[in-house]
C-alpha cells in the first residue's frame, strides 16, 4: 500500500488530533508562524513537496519568503531559504537549533541514542565529537595519512587503466565508492576491507543505497507521531536489518583487533580503530564496543556515498562543461607536468580545479536539506515565531541557486570563485553544503581532500568519452532526491589516452 493509501485510510480517525492540535497551536501564539502554503486537514502540505521537495519548497520560498512554515502531518516544519536565514539558524541562535528532529528510520538498533549525529547536545556528544575533532579528523592525522590517500588513487588510477586497455566503460560513481571505501577502511583498520576485482563494493553500495532510501522516504511515523510505536510501513524494520548487516561487518573488524591486542608482542597501530579502543580502555570513558560499532556505521555509510556522489557529479559536470574540462586540463599539464602523478600538495596550486569542486558543491550539496534540527524553546525569527519542537529544515541547495547571490545560479561556473577566499568550511553561509555551527559535518576535512585528490588525478591520467555516442549537449543531468542528492542516471564515461 502506498503513502496515499495509507494517508486516506488514515483520514477519519486523525480528523479529531488534527482539531486537537490546531488548538494547541493557537494557544501557543502559533498565530505568529512563518508564512506558507494553507495546509490541508491531516495531511498539511504533503501534497506540496512532490518528487524533489529542495526543488518544491525552493519555488515556495519564492511566494513565501525565505522563513517559511509547513504543516507535514501533525509536524511543524519551518524551511529556511537564504543564507541570511541560514546564518541565523546554524551561528547566531545555534542554542535554540542544534539538537535534531531523528526521523524514524534512524532510531532503529536505538542508533539514534548512540550515533554522535542524531544525539541531543550532552555530555555524551560533546565527548564523541571531541574524540572525532582531536583523534580522527585533524589536520595533522589527515596530514600523516596522505600517504593513504594516494595509494588508493593509484589503486583507482590502475582499475581505470585496466578498463582503457579492455576499451570497457567505467561507472565514476562505482570507482569513488570503492575508492572511498577502501581508503576509510585504511584508515580505520589499516587493511582494504574491499578487493579491487571483488564484487563486494557493489553489495556495499547497494547497503548504503538502501539505507539511504529508508532514511528519505515519506513515512507516516515521522508526519503522525503516534503512530511511530507500529512502525506502519516497516521503514525502521527494514533499515534494522540494513544497520545490521553493516554493524556485523564493522563489529567482525572490531573483535578481530581486540583479539590480536591480547597476543604478546602485539604492536599497536596509529589508525583509528587502536585510538578508539585505547580510549575505550580508559575507566572513565563511556566509549564501549557499541558505541565504536555505531559512530564507524556513521563513518563508512556518511563518508562513502557523499564523497562518490559529489565526485560523479564533478565529472558529470566537467564532461557536460567541455570547455571547462579543457581548463581544468590545462591547468592541471602546465602546474603538475603531462607525465607526473597529482599529489595532495599540489592542489594548493590549482586553484581552477578547488573552484570546480566549490562549484560543485554549490550545485550539488550532497544532503540538500542538510539534517534536520529541532527548535528547543519559541525562537523568534524575522518577527515570527518558530515554534518549540518544530523542524527546522535548510534549504542549501535552494542557497545555492539563489539569484540574489549567484549570477547565473543554475550554470556551472567555477570562475566565480576565482579571487574569491569563499569556502565550504561553514564560516560562508552562501555556501555551506557541510553544515555550519556546533554540528557542521566533523568530516568535510577529509572529504574535500578525497574530492580535489580523486577528481585531479582522473582527469590528469586520460581523456574521457561519454559511452553510447552521448554528446555534452544531451546528458542526463537530472537529480535523484533522497537523504543525499544523487545522479539520476549513472555516469558512464570511457578512458582515452591522451
Amino acid at each position: 500500500m502506498d503513502l496515499m493509501s495509507y494517508l486516506l485510510c488514515l483520514l477519519v480517525a486523525w480528523t479529531s488530533i488534527y482539531i486537537v492540535v490546531s488548538a494547541r497551536r493557537s494557544k501557543s501564539g502559533a498565530g505568529k508562524l512563518p508564512p506558507g502554503p494553507v495546509p490541508f486537514p491531516i495531511i498539511g502540505n504533503l501534497l506540496n513537496l512532490g518528487n524533489k521537495p529542495h526543488e518544491s519548497l525552493a519555488n515556495l520560498a519564492k511566494i513565501y519568503g525565505p522563513v517559511m512554515s509547513l504543516k507535514l502531518g501533525c509536524v511543524t516544519t519551518v524551511v529556511i531559504t537564504s543564507a541570511t536565514m541560514a546564518k541565523e539558524v546554524l551561528q547566531k541562535k545555534d542554542q535554540s537549533f542544534c539538537n535534531r528532529t531523528i526521523p524514524d528510520a534512524l532510531r532503529a538498533l536505538n542508533h539514534n541514542q548512540i550515533s554522535m549525529v542524531w544525539l541531543p547536545v550532552s555530555t555524551k556528544w560533546r565527548t564523541l565529537r571531541k574524540i572525532c575533532n582531536s583523534h580522527i579528523f585533524t589536520n595533522q592525522k589527515l596530514d600523516s595519512s596522505n600517504y593513504l590517500r594516494h595509494q588508493k588513487v593509484q589503486d583507482l588510477l590502475a582499475n581505470v587503466e585496466q578498463s582503457c586497455q579492455a576499451g570497457d566503460v567505467v561507472d565514476i560513481g562505482q570507482e569513488a565508492f570503492r575508492t572511498t571505501l577502501n581508503l576509510l577502511s585504511n584508515t580505520t583498520f589499516s587493511v582494504d576491507l574491499v578487493e579491487p576485482s571483488s564484487d563486494t563494493v557493489q553489495e556495499f553500495k547497494e547497503l548504503v543505497r538502501h539505507m539511504m532510501e529508508e532514511a528519505a522516504k515519506p513515512n507516516l511515523a515521522d508526519y503522525f507521531p503516534v503512530v511511530r510505536k507500529i512502525d506502519p510501513q516497516g521503514i525502521r524494520r527494514r533499515m534494522a536489518i540494513h544497520f545490521g548487516k553493516m554493524i556485523k561487518v564493522l563489529d567482525k573488524k572490531v573483535k578481530q583487533r581486540l583479539r590480536s591486542r591480547q597476543v604478546q608482542g602485539w604492536m599497536a597501530s596509529s589508525d583509528v580503530l587502536d585510538t578508539l579502543l585505547n580510549i575505550s580502555e580508559d575507566s572513565n570513558n563511556f566509549l564501549d564496543i557499541t558505541h565504536i560499532d555505531h559512530l564507524l556505521l556513521d563513518l563508512f555509510v556518511a563518508g562513502t556515498d557523499t564523497t562518490a556522489n559529489t565526485l560523479e557529479w564533478a565529472m558529470a559536470e566537467l564532461l557536460h562543461n567541455p570547455e571547462t574540462l579543457l581548463r581544468v586540463q590545462a591547468e592541471l599539464r602546465q602546474t603538475i607536468g603531462k607525465d607526473k602523478l597529482v599529489k595532495e600538495s599540489d592542489i594548493a596550486r590549482l586553484p581552477y580545479l578547488q573552484a570546480v569542486v566549490k562549484e560543485t558543491f554549490r550545485l550539488h550539496p550532497a544532503v540538500p536539506f542538510l539534517l534536520p534540527r529541532k527548535v528547543e524553546v519559541d525562537t523568534e525569527m524575522c518577527g515570527f515565531i518558530v515554534p518549540k519542537d518544530a523542524q527546522v529544515l535548510v534549504n542549501v541547495w535552494a542557497i545555492g541557486r539563489d539569484p540574489n547571490l549567484w549570477e547565473n545560479p543554475n550554470l556551472f561556473m567555477p570562475e566565480r570563485f576565482l579571487g574569491s577566499d569563499m569556502d565550504v568550511r561553514g564560516q560562508n553561509f552562501e555556501l555551506i553544503p557541510f553544515g555550519a555551527g556546533r554540528r557542521i559535518c566533523p568530516g568535510l576535512l577529509l572529504g574535500i581532500r578525497m574530492v580535489q585528490l580523486m577528481l585531479a588525478s582522473l582527469i590528469h591520467s586520460n581523456d574521457w568519452k561519454l559511452e553510447d555516442g552521448l554528446t555534452p549537449e544531451n546528458m542526463n543531468m537530472e537529480e535523484k532526491f533522497g537523504f543525499t542528492l544523487q545522479k539520476a542516471q549513472p555516469l558512464r564515461v570511457l578512458p582515452i589516452h591522451f
